[in-house]
Formats: C-alpha cells, structure tokens, sequence
C-alpha cells in the first residue's frame, strides 16, 4: 500500500475546492454566450460543464501525486462528475448534471442508512483515523448525517427544479456546502462527550 503523504494544507483546500470555484466563474462568465460546435448549439452552462470535468481530474490527479492516496469519496464523486458531465454534454441537457448533486447525496444517504440497519457506522470507517470516537458516538453521528444527506438531496431537487439555472449555480457551490459544514460542526460539538481522549484522562 502506498505511503500517504502530507502536503500544504491550503495547497490542499485550493486543489478540492478549485475545481468547483472554477466552474463558478466559467459560468459566471458564459452564461449569456451560446457555442455552436458539430452544428448543434451549447449553452453556456453546457461549456462550462465540459470544462468542469478535465478542470476537476487535473485537480484530483495532483492530489493523487502530491499525497499519495485519493478518498473513496473523492473517487465517486470524480466518476459521478465524470459521467454525468458526459451525459449533459452528449445529450446537451444541463438537467444531468443538475440530478448528480441528488444521486451523490442520495447515495451517500443510502450508503449511511444500509450501514445503520447492520448495526454499523462507515462514517467510522471512513473517518475514524481523523477523529478518535466511541462506537456510540459514531452512530449517532452517522444517523444524523444520513437525515441530513437525504434533506440535501430533496433540496437539490426542489432548487434545480423550482428556480433559475443561475441560484441552482449559486447554491450548489456555495450554499449546500456551506449547509453541510455548518451542520458537522454542530453536530462536531454536540458529541464531544464521545470522543476518545488519546491520554486516557
């Protein structure tokens, strides 16, 4: 197995949230634009997904060179991205790449509560190097998180559906993320009490 290797955290934060950002802007700056290649027309959210796509891989292959290891979820969210783009550019339909966010979240979701029903936390399996913590505190945490992945993906499908390509954008890099975050740190120290003290006091 190959040596994980420690970079630059900001290095890291700028190559995981980059690509994201990055498609942002692209938009931003193409959204008004239509593309015409092949003789079919693009808009510009249909370009700046395709450009996502590489945008993103190059990303993550740094990553992969820089530390060594890539997470498991990092490389479903790379095939989801992937696949997906695909669709939205072979069939020029942004409503593909708009459903990946409620398949990763939904998936996530599913993943989380097929563990729960067995008794069992992968959240634990996935984070338990990172943050020491008892088995009872695991479960609670992974419970939470999978209602939380699950409003997340019926979120996605009232935004896309309900509002405008551009808050669909907005939200998407800045809103359900941020959404996310503020909910584990919560729920980070809701469960303090169940964390594993490495000293043993």
């Amino acid at each position: 197995m190959a040596e994980t290797k420690k970079i630059n955290p900001f290095l890291k934060q700028v190559l995981e949230l980059g690509p994201p950002l990055a498609f942002f802007f692209i938009y931003l700056h193409l959204r008004d634009d239509m593309f015409t290649w092949g003789g079919t027309e693009y808009s510009g959210f249909i370009v700046a997904t395709i450009l996502f796509v590489p945008l993103m891989l190059a990303a993550m292959g740094v990553l992969w060179v820089l530390t060594g290891k890539l997470s498991r979820i990092q490389i479903f969210t790379a095939f989801m991205v992937v696949f997906f783009g695909g669709l939205t550019a072979w069939f020029n339909d942004e409503s593909f790449f708009k459903m990946k966010t409620t398949l990763v979240y939904g998936f996530f979701a599913v993943m989380l509560g097929i563990g729960l029903l067995q008794g069992k936390s992968y959240l634990a399996y996935v984070l338990d190097e990172m943050l020491p913590m008892r088995h009872e505190g695991w479960m609670i945490l992974t419970r939470r998180l999978c209602f939380g992945f699950a409003a997340l993906a019926v979120a996605n499908e009232l935004v896309w559906r309900t509002l405008s390509t551009d808050l669909w954008v907005k939200i998407e890099t800045f809103g359900f993320p941020l959404a996310l975050m503020g909910f584990l740190m919560v729920q980070f120290n809701l469960l303090q009490g169940y964390m594993d003290d490495p000293d043993g006091n």
